[in-house]
C-alpha cells in the first residue's frame, strides 16, 4: 500500500468524500472544503484530482439523475471504494505515528 501514497490535496478530496457520502459530486465537494478549510479551490483541479483517484480505484463515480435546474446535464456523485477507505485509514495511522513521535510541547522539554 505504501507505493500507493496520498498527496496533500488528494487526501483532502477523499475525505471530504467520505464526509458527504451520498451527496459528494463537484460543486458540494468544493463548498465543503471551502467551508471546512478556508480554502479556495477551482473546479477544474478539483476534477483532475477526482479523475486520478478513480483511476487509482480509491473513488468509483456514478451518474445522477438529468434535471432542469441544471438544463438536463447529470451529476456525477462520488464515493470511496474499499480501497480508498484502506489508503485513507493506512494515510491516517502514519500521521497519527508521526504526531504520536512528537516529545511533550510542554516547558521541560524545551519548546515554547
Amino acid at each position: 500500500m505504501s507505493k500507493h501514497r496520498l498527496g496533500e490535496f488528494e487526501e483532502v478530496v477523499l475525505l471530504t468524500v467520505a464526509i458527504l457520502h451520498d451527496e459528494a459530486y463537484g460543486v458540494s465537494i468544493i463548498d465543503e472544503m471551502e467551508k471546512r478549510l478556508d480554502r479556495k479551490v477551482s473546479i477544474g483541479s478539483l476534477q483532475t484530482v477526482l479523475r486520478r483517484l478513480e483511476k487509482k480505484g480509491h473513488l468509483s463515480s456514478n451518474l445522477g439523475e438529468a434535471t432542469k435546474v441544471r438544463g438536463g446535464k447529470r451529476k456525477r456523485y462520488y464515493s470511496l471504494t474499499s480501497y480508498g477507505r484502506k489508503i485513507l485509514e493506512h494515510t491516517k495511522e502514519q500521521r497519527l505515528s508521526l504526531w504520536n513521535a512528537i516529545p511533550s510541547l510542554d516547558h521541560r522539554s524545551g519548546y515554547a
